[in-house]
């Protein structure tokens, strides 16, 4: 397939997936199966790209923290952000200096769709019984932070759905509250990991390799789906729950183990 077309239909599916609770990379993953493997910098980057929706949608948040920088639950939510990231970051650095590699066969990522689709159901029910509590605990966010090297680790968790998930769990039962906080963790992480990548690239010579064009119309693609997306998810979990989306997950993932019974 043409390249150019190849990094258009990532950068959809990229876009599509980054913040929909069925996880990015297990599509990526499957994706490039038809469409052509890429480097780790192209899917960081395009993962930056949704991100950099997200901070766009969200950039009046952002932009309040810095004017109410003096009130006490500015600085309280803030200090919950850093530290989910510096969990997440410490924890990153630690797997890559160990040679950890995402798994390359369809299987895992199989599982992992199903396993989470579950948990995704048994979690939202949980969690209901509960009064509804938007606040976020100092628990809430160590507990993102872990869930969003989980989900690092194992492609088909997804990083929206263990952190949404986790939090609602934890405490914050709030869909909403639950899933800002778990978006905006996700900005540092992914620009953090974006530019560990392309430091990486540079220092190692990769950069006369790498398909830069491709590369930016995949960013551009990712930016302007996912913006699309976040907009319709975050309307949608106002008053909807996120069964079809666990239910997508168990589809997928049975689908995948039936077609590609030896892991692909």
């Amino acid at each position: 397939m043409n390249d150019f077309i190849s990094a258009i239909l990532l950068g959809i599916v990229e876009g599509i997936t980054e913040f929909l609770p069925i996880s990015s990379t297990g599509h990526l993953l499957i994706a490039e199966r038809w469409l052509g493997a890429r480097s780790d910098l192209f899917n960081v980057a395009i993962q930056a790209g949704a991100i950099l929706a997200v901070t766009f949608i969200y950039w009046r948040t952002l932009w309040s923290f810095v004017l109410n920088w003096r009130r006490p639950e500015t600085r309280d939510y803030v200090a919950k952000l850093a530290v989910a990231f510096l969990i997440t970051a410490v924890l990153g650095l630690i797997a890559t200096k160990l040679g950890f590699k995402l798994p390359e066969t369809i299987t895992p990522i199989a599982w992992a769709l199903i396993i989470g689709g579950v948990w995704m159901m048994a979690a939202e029910k949980l969690a209901a019984k509960h009064p509804e509590r938007t606040a976020v605990t100092w628990r809430v966010a160590i507990l993102v932070g872990l869930a969003q090297m989980v989900a690092g680790i194992f492609p088909g968790t997804s990083r929206s759905a263990s952190t949404i998930f986790v939090a609602m769990l934890a405490g914050t039962n709030n869909r909403a509250a639950a899933t800002e906080f778990a978006f905006l963790v996700g900005i540092p992480t992914m620009y953090a990991a974006t530019g560990y990548e392309l430091l990486k690239t540079f220092s190692h010579g990769g950069a006369a390799g790498e398909d830069w064009t491709g590369l930016a119309v995949a960013f551009v693609v990712s930016t302007l789906v996912a913006f699309a997306a976040v907009k319709w998810l975050l309307g949608y979990i106002r008053s909807h729950r996120f069964t079809p989306f666990a239910i997508y997950r168990i589809a997928l993932g049975v689908a995948l183990l039936l077609f590609l019974p030896a892991g692909g």
